[in-house]
């Protein structure tokens, strides 16, 4: 994988987490736990919430080209009036992200996108909240978005189950118009958004983007299929 020459035509990238999913998972699941008043009104410290790492395993990996690019994560807090005090509520979200480069008329760039987003449940007087829920599946695939620019178009084009997790995973598929970020150049997109999956006490949510025309759709299924989850 070409990374210098992909960085070199998409300067405007940036990490998946600090762009979309992190900001926007944590700021949902405090909006949902907003209501609630079991936290700690007695001391007044703040209720913290931090999820795991979901990463692909080496196995899965093999083979489609993706490589590791960063596992990163940031913790979103919120203030809220309860028993007539302010409370905080803080939430730590990670994103693995891998990436591959494609070659577009000789050109090398770093714009086939895979991640692995983990938010933790979210659970006060034994209710549990998933914090992307509220999230439809449109606003699920605009996370996995930093790779491009000006994108329009958006639209369902299918959807398929597979294994995720020891379980099972529905993922919609779109299609979508944009721009490879930083270089101008126009692409059709392919994306691929599944619907978060409990694992312990976080939530998973796997998704990918890449040109349309390179036909990544076997490798994005392998890579859920290989996806793992720890504490640690």
């Amino acid at each position: 994988m070409d990374r210098r020459a992909s960085a070199d035509k998409t300067p405007a990238a940036e990490s998946l987490t600090r762009r979309r999913a992190l900001a926007i998972g944590g700021a949902t699941g405090i909006a949902a736990v907003a209501g609630c008043t079991a936290l700690d009104v007695a001391t007044g410290e703040p209720a913290e919430f931090a999820a795991g790492t979901a990463t692909v395993s080496d196995e899965a990996l093999a083979d489609t080209g993706y490589e590791l690019n960063e596992v990163t994560s940031e913790t979103v807090s919120r203030e809220f009036e309860v028993a007539g005090s302010t409370r905080e509520v803080r939430v730590t979200n990670r994103v693995a992200e891998y990436d591959r480069a494609v070659e577009i008329f000789g050109e090398r760039y770093q714009a086939a996108v895979f991640a692995a987003l983990a938010t933790p449940r979210v659970e006060v007087l034994g209710q549990a909240f998933n914090p992307i829920d509220d999230l439809d599946d449109e606003e699920r695939a605009e996370l996995i978005l930093n790779r491009y620019d000006d994108v329009d178009d958006l639209e369902r084009s299918s959807e398929y189950t597979t294994s995720m997790l020891d379980g099972d995973v529905d993922v919609a598929v779109y299609t979508a118009s944009g721009e490879i970020a930083g270089t101008g150049l126009d692409v059709d997109i392919e994306l691929h958004v599944g619907a978060p999956v409990e694992a312990g006490d976080d939530f998973v949510l796997p998704l990918a983007a890449y040109p349309e025309g390179f036909g990544d759709g076997e490798s994005v299924r392998r890579m859920i299929n290989g996806i793992e989850h720890s504490v640690e």
